[in-house]
């Protein structure tokens, strides 16, 4: 497991950056973290970096769509108001899981028993200083 820490908010970007690379070719990110530790602020990071110009929380819709800058798509989930697993088969989650294209979830343990064993494991804590981002690589790493 690797930590990196943010103070202030122009620090995400570099976090976010090193996140991205050190994932590699894992596509699937599972966000972990109270509400308002910053986990769709670290998304939104990385998505601009991906190229994406207008991302926002799906908190209403769930899962929104996004085009990177080579015309790649990327999902992003909100499942914090889901009550059930039937609603995440609702939507098709594994059509988007399992799509090869970047997916960055947020509340996964909502969903725990649908999430692939091959996602990466991003924590975020907060602290007095800021930020505490844990990134955890799936084993076959």
């Amino acid at each position: 497991m690797e930590t990196f820490s943010a103070s202030k908010l122009g620090e995400l970007p570099a976090v976010a950056n090193a996140i991205l690379e050190k994932a590699g070719s894992f596509r699937l990110f599972a966000f972990y973290g109270e509400m308002g530790a910053g986990k769709t602020t670290l998304i939104l990071e990385m998505l601009k970096i991906m190229g994406v110009q207008d991302g926002s929380s799906p908190t209403y819709s769930i899962v929104n769509e996004y085009q990177t800058k080579t015309g790649e798509p990327v999902y992003h989930f909100d499942f914090y108001r889901i009550n059930s697993l039937e609603e995440a088969y609702d939507i098709g989650y594994e059509t988007y899981f399992f799509s090869g294209h970047h997916c960055f979830v947020e509340w996964p343990e909502k969903i725990a028993e649908l999430i692939p064993n091959d996602a990466v494991k991003i924590i975020l804590k907060v602290r007095d200083e800021g930020r505490e981002i844990l990134l955890e690589l799936p084993e076959s790493w």
